[in-house]
């Protein structure tokens, strides 16, 4: 200080709530005179407002700390690619983020749902209300919704939950942040290799083939979660092919135009279509170094998912005869199959019965025409489809009842059962364990 010539100090301390946080030292040399009373003042002003702004920044840090935190721990562990995708995803919170959310659940019938996420504002409310978002789709998809009927039912979740934050007391700050959200839910199904998709609010889809070249899965988008009004929600399906790479994204990935564009998609196109054979964690990660710009204020995601399928020797199916006699050929069916497929005594036993007793409820209950299909996936899939609108009910058969036991044996076989509507029917499904074959792992 000597050496450069210092000939007045002014030290004036960083007070908040009356305790010093810091202290801000003022220097003047001899060419440029002393402090005088305006300067102190002035000092003083400073010293407050960068007091309160030190403050609000800690405050700020706190709670994107515990609001990403919230978000980590509502996320779920990363799942391993399974048999039907390849899968492969990066989330990256943003500094006013928290809200984002990725999925990948296991569907019955060998379909897998990729399902990306976003609550919009920041916080830790922002934080816990994607964890109920995420929670009510898991319901959702446990009892097996369409794409488009799942946004439905969530929209009302999210509706409600805006009604909620308006009923607030006038003085709670949340009440006047709206409540909106996007999603986008898409379901492949290995078996028919198709992909339905329904989005709420979000950027549509790429879809980029084993040959390379991408699109645009640009379908009808309904209004964001939250919304009272707007189009109803529409779900599309279209052929995928094996090895295809859908990639689900939110909007802060793209690069923004110049001129203020939110983003581009062709950017986004040009990183999947270059050597899409890669494994898709190398073009995740590409994707998000090569694209992922100044925009950091919202969660950057993206979910990358390869397609592949079931063999058709792993697929059995048969139609049967509306006839009470539809069980037997359906346990012979059953049971020749298995046999084929190197399954153990005790899972084929447990089969037949399943097939006969949900063969036997669609005949007298449902309507034609009956079609039996088994899934040897990595678990044991039953099917029994019919047209009847009629869904079958679990009952606990007293000992002097002559009916009743068929859905609760086969629960009671199965690990788990449940019922799929179609645009023409039902199906009625179950899925046992498959035990590990000498030679393979789990």
């Amino acid at each position: 200080m000597r050496a450069s010539g210092v000939r007045a100090l002014l030290v004036m301390p960083l007070t908040l709530y009356g305790t010093v946080i810091g202290l801000i030292s003022l220097y003047r040399t001899e060419h440029a005179g002393g402090f005088d009373e305006k300067d102190v003042a002035l000092a003083k002003e400073v010293a407050d407002y960068t007091a309160l702004c030190i403050n609000d920044a800690r405050h700020y840090t706190r709670e994107h700390t515990i609001a990403t935190t919230i978000q980590r721990h509502l996320l779920p562990p990363w799942r391993p690619s399974g048999p039907t995708v390849e899968t492969a995803s990066v989330l990256v919170p943003g500094d006013q983020g928290a809200g984002g959310w990725v999925d990948i659940l296991n569907l019955p019938n060998a379909r897998t749902a990729l399902v990306v996420g976003e609550v919009a504002g920041e916080g830790i409310h922002t934080a816990t209300t994607m964890g109920q978002l995420r929670t009510a789709i898991h319901t959702l998809a446990a009892l097996d919704v369409d794409p488009d009927e799942l946004l439905a039912r969530l929209n009302d979740t999210a509706t409600r939950l805006a009604s909620e934050r308006a009923a607030l007391p006038t003085g709670d700050p949340l009440r006047h942040r709206p409540l909106t959200a996007s999603c986008v839910y898409a379901v492949y199904d290995p078996i028919a290799r198709t992909c339905t998709i329904a989005r709420a609010g979000h950027p549509p889809p790429v879809i980029t083939h084993p040959d390379g070249t991408t699109e645009i899965f640009d379908h009808p988008s309904g209004p964001p979660l939250g919304s009272t009004e707007g189009p109803p929600f529409a779900a599309t399906t279209v052929d995928v092919a094996e090895g295809s790479i859908l990639a689900l994204y939110t909007i802060s990935l793209l690069p923004p135009f110049p001129s203020g564009h939110p983003g581009k998609v062709d950017s986004l196109r040009e990183v999947l279509g270059d050597r899409p054979e890669r494994p898709v964690q190398e073009i995740c990660d590409d994707a998000l170094y090569r694209l992922r710009g100044d925009n950091r204020h919202t969660d950057t995601i993206l979910l990358l998912a390869r397609t592949r399928v079931i063999p058709a020797d792993e697929v059995a199916a048969w139609h049967l005869d509306h006839h009470p006699s539809a069980a037997g050929t359906a346990r012979a069916r059953a049971r020749e199959q298995l046999a084929t497929w190197g399954v153990d005594d005790e899972t084929a036993y447990a089969t037949e019965v399943i097939v006969s007793e949900l063969v036997t409820n669609a005949v007298r209950y449902g309507s034609p025409p009956v079609r039996l299909r088994i899934i040897k996936h990595r678990v044991l899939t039953c099917e029994v489809q019919d047209t009847g609108a009629l869904v079958p009910r679990l009952r606990h058969a007293r000992t002097v009842d002559e009916g009743g036991r068929g859905l609760f044996i086969c629960a009671q076989l199965a690990q788990t059962w449940g019922v799929r509507y179609t645009s023409d029917g039902k199906i009625v499904w179950t899925e046992q364990p498959l035990p590990l074959q000498p030679g393979r792992s789990g």
